[in-house]
């Protein structure tokens, strides 16, 4: 496994971490069973392979992905060397608000001081001073040791800074070969300045797994309402699919695998892909061992950015017309 450099004052960060969304979710139809074993040991073994990085928050299955989360690593004796990140669902973030949902996740986790500590989206009407008054108490009671935020454009991140008086670690945005804006302002600013992008959903939900295609596109819910997997959307990525097959033939891995290389390539990056299964954290960690060229960055860089999926109303009228059958 290979961890974060040029971050101070933080425990060790691997930069393939470990998602949480799914556990005690239903959406991907996974149910109890891996609730109750599976996510267990889906951790224990990513512990085992070196990652130390689990992203949870308390809007995932209402609390309960941060209690099979902090009960697993504490089972498996891991839980003082994870770094946990968390976040607080953004409804009303005024100071005393912060301060109160910041214990109940470090209760539901089990542990005195959360490693991160994200604000889940920007709020619309709230600005950030009140917000990160209230994260400004909870580090210096040692609550919450970093602060980050999730889905912030770069000013917005740059004024939470501001507000907070210290360091905003890391953002946690929507980044992969399907969707690479944050290769324009975000992963340059974490770059200049010892700060970290959180890539969340790297594989485009599967998108980058090379499996699907405009002729054989996925039959599960979430996947479906995705605009990603509209036809036409399929077709418009062939060429980015064609490229990470080619590289992945050269290197012997997976499309998935070269999706996550190629994002943690950039330095001030890590990933936190979901997984179904222990075979799929295993698959994932792997990625950290691939050391692709600058040839192949460049070729891939390329097909991602030629890569323009419709979205928007334009995808909603698609969808709509799909599932009308016209």
């Amino acid at each position: 496994m290979k961890y974060l450099e040029g971050v101070d004052g933080t425990k060790r960060i691997s930069r393939i971490g470990l998602g949480t969304w799914q556990f005690g979710s239903r959406e991907w139809g996974y149910g109890d069973d891996y609730a109750g074993r599976g996510a267990d040991e889906i951790v224990a073994r990513a512990a085992e392979v070196g990652i130390t990085l689990f992203d949870t928050a308390e809007a995932y299955a209402f609390g309960k992905s941060e209690r099979i989360l902090g009960a697993a690593l504490a089972k498996h004796g891991v839980l003082d060397s994870a770094f946990v990140a968390t976040k607080i669902f953004p409804i009303l973030p005024i100071a005393p608000v912060v301060k109160q949902r910041a214990h109940a996740s470090a209760a539901r986790l089990g542990v005195e001081t959360i490693d991160l500590y994200q604000v889940h989206q920007p709020n619309p009407v709230v600005r950030d001073g009140t917000t990160m008054a209230g994260m400004r108490e909870l580090q210096d009671k040692h609550v919450v040791a970093n602060v980050g935020v999730s889905n912030y454009s770069l000013a917005r991140w740059k004024d939470a800074e501001r507000a907070l008086g210290h360091p905003v670690l890391s953002n946690q945005v929507l980044f992969s070969l399907a969707h690479a804006d944050p290769l324009d302002d975000l992963v340059p600013y974490a770059a200049s300045r010892g700060r970290v992008v959180i890539a969340y959903s790297p594989l485009g939900q599967g998108l980058l797994s090379a499996r699907y295609d405009a002729a054989h596109r996925p039959s599960g819910g979430v996947r479906r309402a995705n605009p990603l997997f509209l036809e036409e959307n399929l077709t418009r990525a062939t060429p980015l699919l064609d490229a990470l097959r080619d590289v992945a033939a050269t290197h012997d891995v997976t499309p998935a695998q070269v999706s996550l290389a190629w994002l943690i390539h950039h330095p001030s990056v890590v990933v936190i892909p979901g997984a179904s299964s222990v075979a799929q954290v295993e698959a994932n960690a792997a990625a950290a061992e691939i050391t692709l060229t600058d040839t192949e960055v460049a070729e891939l860089t390329a097909a991602a950015r030629a890569f323009h999926p419709i979205g928007g109303l334009a995808a909603g009228r698609a969808m709509l017309r799909e599932r009308l059958g016209r």
